[in-house]
């Protein structure tokens, strides 16, 4: 992903927030009647080597909850259909459910065993029964219905078995895979959108969704050439926030944004190229960046991050209203998460939860969505008696980055355990925030709560390959160890090389 950023400049506005990051929790994805998981698979790749995982249903449940009036006389139908293995197709279909005001209780996807490169899609929606025929005969112009009012046991009774977990990516160039399954395209706006009926935005929109679609692992991040109305946006956010940052900023931050200025062109008249901050941060921590097209789902999100890649925008907010974005944009990604990135602690604890989200249940990668919500995108910490923000979405926003330091804010203890019960606000203020001591407190209590997560092996990410091992057996267990074994060696011979020349 969410949540906010930047309200309206006008006095005493009704609070409206932007969207904090490139995944959201389950309530923002019910509200646009999508799964926690991406809908479209690719056929390739579909069992990782070397154990018995493959691509299963992905399941999870929206809870979305039907209008008081129109509740009376609703029941619990379903519908099976299946779609061409193609991007948007499932936008659109769920469209038509839109169309008719069907809520939608759970929804699931798997490859089809009937017609290969399709998908299938299992829907509960929650309506009357004219409402559902009404939709079916919407969907028979549109989609392949297999059947209607499945039972959701006959559905699950098709599926892999049940030990199979969940597809991710085993080698940082599946990230591609990841990265092609927008739920929601940056160009696709709402009729509240500031750019909604200006078509010259709209169509600068669609171009950079076409950069972000043929972006491939390995290549350049093409440089934009961003317009003087795109400028002058950037310009007035650069110009608020910098008066922010020595007051309310932590120290992590501070050092990394002039670094940011003199290597990779952060001004009030620029635009930073997202190739040049890439390599910054490749430098830095480790972490590059990669141009994505629209929203993803929590897992695929995460799962770049396991891979110390980090999915950004490149597009910019209207001009219209340069404070307020109903998205995470350029500005949000580069003012608000790149200058954390470079930083080596926050670079690992942003990593591991990413880790721990590879093969994780839908219920456990919601979770982890929202600890990362918490922290990484409204996060506070303490330094030198202060509340301080590391948080993306405070950071790239003037009225939560004030609000979240005052005294009306809420603030608890960051505890994973209740955190991720936390309820994500994206159309308000945050109800709490949380504060750490440091990253590498969070990190301690990240890693702990990872315990929890229930999966038939644990990850090792290999730095040396970009690729994950499954440890699920002693072998590869005894090469992980190999490999701790050698950095122990040398970090014993450091030492004693001080105990003989520095006499410690």
């Amino acid at each position: 992903m969410a949540s906010s950023h930047v309200k309206r400049a006008a006095p005493q506005p009704v609070p409206r927030m932007q969207p904090a990051m490139m995944m959201f929790s389950s309530k923002y994805w019910s509200r646009r009647g999508l799964s926690l998981d991406s809908a479209m698979f690719h056929e390739q790749q579909q069992r990782h080597t070397g154990g018995r995982m493959s691509r299963r249903t992905s399941f999870c449940p929206i809870n979305e909850v039907p209008d008081k009036d129109g509740a009376e006389g609703c029941g619990t139908t379903a519908v099976v259909f299946s779609l061409k293995n193609e991007v948007g197709c499932l936008v659109k279909a769920l469209r038509l459910f839109q169309e008719k005001r069907v809520n939608l209780s759970h929804i699931e996807s798997r490859m089809s065993k009937r017609v290969v490169n399709e998908v299938e899609i299992f829907a509960d929606c929650s309506c009357s029964k004219k409402e559902f025929d009404e939709l079916l005969q919407l969907l028979q112009e549109h989609v392949n219905i297999i059947s209607s009012n499945t039972p959701a046991h006959l559905w699950s009774a098709e599926a892999d078995d049940g030990d199979d977990v969940p597809w991710f990516p085993m080698k940082i160039s599946e990230l591609d895979q990841c990265s092609d399954r927008v739920l929601m395209y940056g160009s696709e706006l709402d009729a509240d959108h500031p750019g909604f009926k200006d078509e010259v935005y709209r169509h600068r929109r669609k171009y950079f969704v076409e950069v972000a679609m043929n972006y491939k692992f390995g290549q350049p991040i093409p440089r934009i050439q961003y317009t003087l109305e795109e400028v002058r946006t950037w310009g007035v956010v650069f110009r608020e926030l910098t008066q922010l940052y020595p007051t309310h900023a932590c120290r992590e931050y501070l050092k990394n944004l002039p670094l940011l200025s003199k290597q990779c062109g952060y001004r009030e008249d620029n635009i930073p190229q997202l190739e040049d901050v890439s390599l910054f941060l490749r430098e830095r921590s480790g972490f590059t960046v990669r141009p994505v097209a629209g929203y993803l789902s929590p897992r695929d999100f995460l799962a770049g991050l396991a891979y110390r890649v980090f999915n950004c925008t490149q597009y910019v907010r209207h001009s219209t209203d340069p404070l307020y974005t109903p998205e995470p944009d350029t500005c949000h990604e580069l003012l608000g998460h790149v200058p954390l990135l470079a930083d080596p602690k926050f670079a690992q604890f942003s990593q591991e939860i990413g880790l721990a989200s590879l093969g994780a249940s839908d219920e456990d990668v919601q979770k982890l969505a929202t600890c990362y919500f918490f922290t990484v995108e409204f996060g506070l910490c303490k330094q030198d008696g202060q509340l301080r923000a590391y948080g993306a979405g405070l950071l790239s926003s003037i009225g939560e980055l004030r609000h979240a330091l005052s005294e009306k804010a809420r603030v608890m203890t960051f505890d994973p355990r209740t955190t991720c019960d936390q309820e994500c606000l994206i159309t308000t203020f945050q109800e709490v925030y949380f504060v750490s001591d440091s990253f590498e407190e969070a990190k301690e209590k990240m890693r702990e709560f990872a315990k929890s997560i229930k999966r038939p092996f644990s990850v090792y990410y290999n730095p040396y390959t970009q690729s994950i091992d499954l440890l699920k057996d002693t072998r590869g267990i005894e090469d992980v160890v190999q490999d701790l074994r050698s950095d122990l060696t040398t970090v014993c011979d450091a030492l004693s090389k001080m105990n003989t020349y520095m006499g410690i």
